[in-house]
């Protein structure tokens, strides 16, 4: 086929792919058209993270048809089982004859792969069409994994005097409507949202965008995997992923293993190698960009990591006061002012009544 029939075909697919659109985060966009003599007898993209890949939903369009066919994808066909089986498989079991693709894939633990598997099965590979505006298209993704960690936000809501909650733990709620439909808007920027388990314990919080877009991954840290079974953040709303170090009960890792959560052991928890080690952690599943909701202590060991990018301070004009009442970032703190973390670039923004403080650290 002449390239500027490729370049036709190929497109369609790009234009396919951008209906992906914030759903499919932190996935990339990807779009696929199949042709059989000259016509197009099959499309498909990716529609929504952790639903079928593209390819797979223009070979179920295609069908029969696909046999024989053209394949015209905008991203390397994935060789690799994560949430859906490998497209390779899928693509050799249709039949078919030739795959063309803009660009490979720039995961390195995936790249290249998918092409090899397709040559060795006998399948023409032609890679490269219109690959500048593949890459255009999923700048976000390309140029999060030539970083070597994730992009790390922290938001805290607290009072005047810094507090989170009263001491009884009652924290709803210190900041207005106006600003919690920022944070909302804020967690369907971001790949995955991050908090300690006490705070699932004490808000049953949902960790959603509330209707204002995709919503992240929800991230628990849970040394003992106590979470409750009913707790919100395992509703299926959004992929959870939990990091734990000992369950107490086998039976619930095999209950929340079979709900779809996924479950991540490490060894030690709140040290700053493991913080660092968590982001690693998360980078291989995609979720490069991370907004940490806290609470004290989980805000504090990320500050004392040093992974912290950026922060998102809300103010409430209201007074709490209290010596056991919570504070935003809590852990062992400094000895002197001079070793306090500075903000870059500060920002103050009025919200509704609140004061919204964002600067950048790194």
């Amino acid at each position: 086929m002449k390239p500027d029939k490729d370049q036709f075909y190929m497109k369609q697919a790009l234009s396919l792919a951008r209906k992906g659109g914030a759903r499919v985060a932190p996935n990339p966009l990807v779009g696929c058209v199949i042709v059989q003599d000259g016509r197009t007898v099959g499309k498909g993209y990716h529609e929504y993270f952790g639903g079928p890949h593209a390819e797979v939903n223009a070979l179920k369009a295609a069908g029969v048809r696909a046999k024989g066919a053209t394949l015209y994808v905008t991203l390397e066909p994935c060789d690799h089982w994560g949430k859906t089986p490998p497209c390779t498989e899928a693509i050799i079991k249709a039949g078919v004859k030739k795959v063309v693709a803009a660009m490979a894939d720039p995961n390195p633990r995936i790249a290249g792969r998918g092409f090899k598997k397709l040559s060795q099965r006998g399948i023409e590979v032609l890679t490269g069409v219109m690959k500048q505006e593949a890459r255009s298209l999923n700048k976000r993704y390309v140029e999060a994994l030539k970083n070597t960690k994730s992009h790390v936000i922290v938001k805290a809501a607290m009072s005047l005097d810094g507090k989170i909650a009263a001491k009884t733990g009652d924290s709803k709620w210190i900041t207005g409507p106006k600003s919690r439909h920022f944070v909302h808007k804020l967690r369907s920027q971001v790949d995955g949202i991050l908090v300690g388990v006490n705070t699932v314990l004490k808000d049953d919080c949902e960790l959603t965008s509330h209707g204002q877009g995709k919503n992240p991954v929800r991230i628990v840290i849970d040394p003992q995997l106590r979470i409750p079974l009913k707790s919100r953040v395992l509703d299926g709303q959004a992929p959870t992923v939990i990091f734990y170090q000992h369950a107490l009960s086998i039976q619930k890792v095999k209950t929340l293993e079979k709900r779809g959560i996924r479950l991540a052991r490490v060894l030690i928890l709140n040290k700053q190698k493991n913080f660092k080690y968590l982001l690693k952690e998360l980078a291989k599943m995609s979720i490069y960009k991370v907004l940490i909701e806290g609470g004290g202590e989980t805000i504090a060991a990320a500050l004392e990591s040093a992974v912290v990018d950026e922060v998102f301070f809300f103010y409430s004009p209201k007074i709490i006061g209290g010596r056991d009442a919570k504070t935003a970032v809590e852990g062992a703190g400094i000895n002197k002012i001079q070793q306090a973390l500075a903000l870059k670039n500060v920002a103050v923004k009025q919200i509704g009544n609140d004061i919204l403080v964002h600067g950048k650290i790194n």
